[in-house]
Order: C-alpha cells, then structure tokens, then sequence
C-alpha cells in the first residue's frame, strides 16, 4: 500500500508476499516527514513528555533491586495481580491472576498472540474499518481472510457507527474473530451498550470470539458515553479477549507493557503464540507498572484530563480553519473531513487527497497528521479524512494551531 510519502524501506522481491501489501506503517512514514521538515508531529499518537516521574523513579528501584533478568513468560506475579485489581475497577472483569492474565510486549503483541493462538488458515476475521494498521497484518499472519466492516458517520453527522445489516452480513459459519476497538481509533468513537450487544448477539449467533482492543479505556470524555468492556456482556466472559495497557492511561508508549486478559481455555492459546513471539518482557518495567497500577490511579486520571483540555483547544481550532471535526467521545485523535479546506490548495492528483493534504500541511504549515487511506482495505474510502492527535503539552498544541493559521488563514 503505497502513499508517496517517504520510501518503502523493504526490497521489492524479497519480502514474503503475506507482507508485502502493507509496505512501512504509516506512522514511520509520517514520522520521518514530520523530522525532514521539522513539523510539529500530530500524526503519531505519542506524548511530547517524559512520562510521570513516579514511573522513572519505580523502574530505577526495580533494576536497582536486581530485577533484571527473564520475568515469567506469563509476567510477574506482580504485575498480574496488579493488572487484575485495575481490570476489576475499571472495567468490572475480574480475572484470575495465574490463569487469566498473559503480559506482553504493548497490546500490539497482546493483538497478534490472540490472533495468532486463536486462529487457524481459512478462517475469516471481522474487521471495522478504519482499523489500526497492525489488526490487518495479524490476520494475514494467521492466514485467514478478513470481513470487513465500515465506521461512517451517522445521521447526527458528529460520530462514527456500523450498519447493523452491514455487520451481520460480515459474519459467516468461517467466522471465527470479531476485533474490536473502542474507544476507537482514528475515528475517537465510543461503542455504545446497544452497538456493543449487536456485536455480541452475533458472536453468540456463530460462536466467534470477541478480541476487544481496550487501551483507549482510560480516556473517554463524555459521561453518557463510557467506556464499556464486551466481556461483561451476557454470554461474552468465555468467549473475549480483552487487550490493554499502560501506554495510554500512563504516557508511557515506550515502555510496551500490555496484557491479555481471558477465561483459562483462551489464554492458553494467547501464551501459545506469546512464547515464541516475545516469552517474556522487561522485567523492570513490568515491576514498575504493577506500582503504577496499585498506587497511582490519580497519574491516569490526570493525563485523561490533560488529552480532555487538548482535545477542547484543537478541535475548536481546526473548526475555524475549514476542517469539518468528529468531536471525540475518546482515544487522543481527532478525524477531521478535509473537503473545505483542501478544496483550496493545489494538491498532487497522484496519491489519495488525505496523503497528499498530509503532505502539504508538513511540507508547508510544518503539521504532521495521518492520511487515515491507511486504515481502509479500499484507501479512497478515507480520502476525505485526515487525523490529529493531540496527547501533547500546550505548547505543541498552541504552535500546531498558529503554524496551520499561518498556511491556511
């Protein structure tokens, strides 16, 4: 998938043809634009700032203690309590420590252990799209097929749904995965109950299980949407995956500290494929976590309240500028339609007008965003969106608004 942004940097011929659709991320590629032109990057979603003093100060104790070799492949019996008393209050899952709880390398190794232990060549997957860019690689991986199905805006025209037909069409007796993530991204929605129990009626229906992607959990925005887990749903305990982690709640995308959380039939399969993907992960750093999971809820709920105050600075902002904005119930990112304002400028007709709008902006008002083309099995489909995200300290923020003013007045 090719957006004539920076170069692939695989060889054509060489890379497995499983793999050689998805090309580099797009958010390596957006990255690296944004560093050539020294553009304030909105396009990763990846704070600005160290990360929580707390969280240095506990990793620094842990390797000082000694614990610095292999951890358990499951994690530390640490970490897992600790991951199953913050499941317990957030999300009102309440699993078992020893046999319900696998940590792993960020949820994006949680995603594609589950994907992998769980399923076989042939089967197909559900997948809502716009989707993050790895769910579609961990099912080409799996050798199955993907069904998906599309998030578009609703009547209202403030947020992104499903058609019901449209879902249920997606499911067949080959079903054996739904991946879900809400909060979602890019499109910052929330699923509802009632969106979150079609989902499970028909998981129910064809006995696929649900692989929830939760790692937005902590950051919703509007308390008539809340986040809500599918495995609390009638029937859905014994069969969902739920995929979280510390790198959202606690500004700490680099740390990759994630966990699976399963009834015992399911995470078997997990730790299956979790053994020979990673074994085990940073054995400091999951000590560190489980302090940060016990003790400093209020670092997570401060970080929620900054992205809020972020999200209510840049929003507004692109508004004036042109951009028609999907006000985000959750997640950090913002899908803006970009058809007023691009309707403007002299864009290259070569590449989709996200990625070439994406590619303006850093070129000339020194603003990385993400052409979401990149999270589409058809790119055109997102053509007319580009996202921002905005889990940055003001400043960024505030020059990001003045540098897009500058260009686009």
């Amino acid at each position: 998938m090719q957006y004539a942004l920076p170069m692939q940097t695989h060889a054509p011929g060489h890379t497995a043809r499983r793999l050689a659709p998805f090309g580099t991320t797009i958010f390596a590629q957006m990255s690296a634009l944004a560093a050539q032109h020294h553009a304030v990057n909105l396009s990763q979603g990846f704070p600005d700032d160290p990360g929580p003093a707390a969280a240095h100060e506990a990793a620094a104790r842990a390797m000082q203690a000694g614990h610095n070799q292999y951890a358990p492949l499951p994690g530390t019996p640490q970490l897992r309590r600790a991951i199953a008393d913050w499941s317990a209050s957030r999300s009102r899952i309440s699993p078992d420590p020893d046999t319900g709880i696998t940590v792993t390398a960020g949820a994006t190794e949680a995603l594609a252990a589950a994907t992998l232990g769980l399923v076989n060549p042939g089967d197909e997957v559900v997948l809502f799209e716009p989707f993050y860019d790895s769910y579609r690689a961990c099912v080409a991986f799996a050798g199955a097929t993907p069904r998906f199905v599309q998030l578009r805006p609703d009547e209202s025209g403030t947020r992104f749904t499903f058609d019901e037909p449209e879902l249920r069409a997606a499911f067949t007796d080959k079903t054996r995965l739904v991946l879900i993530n809400t909060p979602h991204n890019p499109t910052g929605a929330v699923l509802s109950k009632a969106e979150l129990q079609t989902i499970a009626d028909l998981c129910l229906q064809h006995d696929a299980i649900a692989l929830a992607d939760e790692v937005y959990e902590t950051l919703t925005y509007d308390e008539s949407q809340p986040h809500i887990s599918i495995a609390t749903l009638p029937g859905m305990a014994d069969r969902t995956v739920t995929v979280s982690s510390i790198g959202k709640s606690f500004s700490l995308t680099g740390w990759k500290i994630g966990w699976a959380i399963a009834p015992s039939h399911l995470t078997a399969a997990v730790r299956a494929a979790h053994q020979f993907l990673t074994f085990a992960v940073a054995t400091p750093l999951q000590h560190a976590a489980a302090e940060l999971l016990t003790k400093h809820h209020a670092i997570a709920e401060s970080i929620r309240a900054h992205d809020h105050a972020m999200r209510d600075l840049l929003v507004p902002a692109l508004t004036d500028l042109g951009f028609k904005c999907f006000n985000p119930a959750g997640t950090y990112f913002v899908m803006a339609d970009h058809t007023e304002v691009s309707a403007g400028l002299a864009l290259s007709p070569e590449t989709t007008p996200d990625a070439a709008l994406c590619r303006h902006l850093t070129e000339h008002a020194r603003v990385a965003a993400i052409p979401p083309s990149a999270f589409y099995s058809t790119p055109s489909d997102g053509g007319r969106f580009i996202r921002f995200a905005f889990c940055k300290q003001q400043p960024t923020i505030e020059q990001a608004i003045a540098n897009l003013r500058e260009t686009l007045g």
